[in-house]
Parts: C-alpha cells; structure tokens; sequence
C-alpha cells in the first residue's frame, strides 16, 4: 500500500519523521510518499494540490495530518477544529479532490501528545547509565493545553536543557518498546486506521 501524507512542518520536521516511523511500525510494508508544506496556513492552503499530486503519483490514500496548536492564523484566539477542517476541505474542493481515500488527521492537541503517552520512551532518553530517569506515567494525554510546553519543562528538570523536537521527537519514538501506550490516544488510533486501515 502506498499513502501519501501531507504534514505542516518542514522537510525535516518532527511532525513527519514522527509519523512515517509510526506509520512502519504498524505496517513495515507501508510506502509513504511525504509532502511538507512549512507551517499550518501552508498547509490550509496547498493540501489541495498536494493532494491531488499524491493521488496522481498513484497513492492508494492520502492522510493530511497538522496539529490543533497553536492556533490558525497566528491569532490569541483559541484553535477551533471545525473552522480548520472546513478550511482544509475547502482547499480540497479548490483542487478538485473529492476522493473518499483523503483523510483528516487533526492530533489533539499537538504532536507532543503522543510522545507524552509513554514515559517509558523518554525515560531511555533522558536516562544515563549513572543517573537513570523515572518520569510520572500521564493519561488522557491529548487533553494536556500544551504538551510541548510539558516534554520541555521534563528535559530541562532532567537534562538541563531544552526539548527540541526535530532531535528529540525521533529519539523518543525510537525508543518507544510497543505502542500500547500510544493504543490509548484517540488521535493516535485515528492516525493507524487512516494511514494503515488499521484498527487499535
């Protein structure tokens, strides 16, 4: 199966090394055809186009996937789903993609969410053979106002220094032993029957 994603980040963000790691773990067979479009107003914008070239690049489906933080545009206003998904179908219909194989991956409330629900993976990291790293399992992590906020705060008790997603996102999946703990995060199982058909 060949997918095409479509990320808010650039070509090296974390929000897409995050999912195509993802993606193969749950299907090591998966093809991943990427598109980065910089940040989420980009991405409002041209996940039209961009998907209209995934599926002529004869992806099976394609999966636009952003963050419901911060808001879109850069306003104090608080971020609202539905104004944003509207957005983005309207960008859909602007390109002519009206195809049932395109879908919306929105991550409650951003990719730190998921990196937040096992703390077992950032212990490994944040750990040393002379000073190991317990850190408090967290629930209902996609509930968390600002989990980026939360995952810096923990590097910077346990490291001294800041998280930085790019370095740190990869690592944490990376050590990540299963995904049962990311199983219990809505956004997480929508991402796995979306990108794979795969139910958690």
């Amino acid at each position: 199966m060949k997918v095409g994603m479509i990320f808010e980040c650039g070509p090296d963000g974390a929000d897409k090394t995050v999912c195509m790691q993802l993606a193969k773990r749950i299907n090591p067979d998966i093809q991943i055809e990427a598109r980065t479009l910089d940040d989420k107003p980009n991405l409002i914008a041209g996940c039209g186009s961009a998907a209209a070239q995934l599926l002529e690049d004869c992806c099976d489906r394609v999966v636009i996937i952003w963050d419901i933080r911060p808001a879109w545009p850069n306003t104090k206003s608080k971020p609202c789903l539905k104004e944003e998904r509207q957005a983005i179908h309207d960008s859909l219909r602007g390109a002519n993609v009206q195809n049932e194989e395109v879908y919306l991956v929105c991550i409650q409330q951003e990719l730190e969410a998921w990196l937040l629900a096992d703390e077992r993976a950032i212990e490994s990291v944040l750990s040393r053979p002379t000073h190991p790293v317990t850190i408090q399992r967290r629930r209902k992590v996609d509930q968390i106002p600002n989990p980026k906020s939360v995952l810096n705060n923990t590097f910077k008790e346990h490291r001294g220094r800041r998280y930085v997603d790019r370095i740190h996102a990869e690592q944490i999946v990376r050590a990540m032993p299963d995904l049962n703990r990311l199983k219990r995060v809505d956004t997480f199982r929508r991402f796995a029957l979306k990108v794979a058909g795969v139910e958690l």
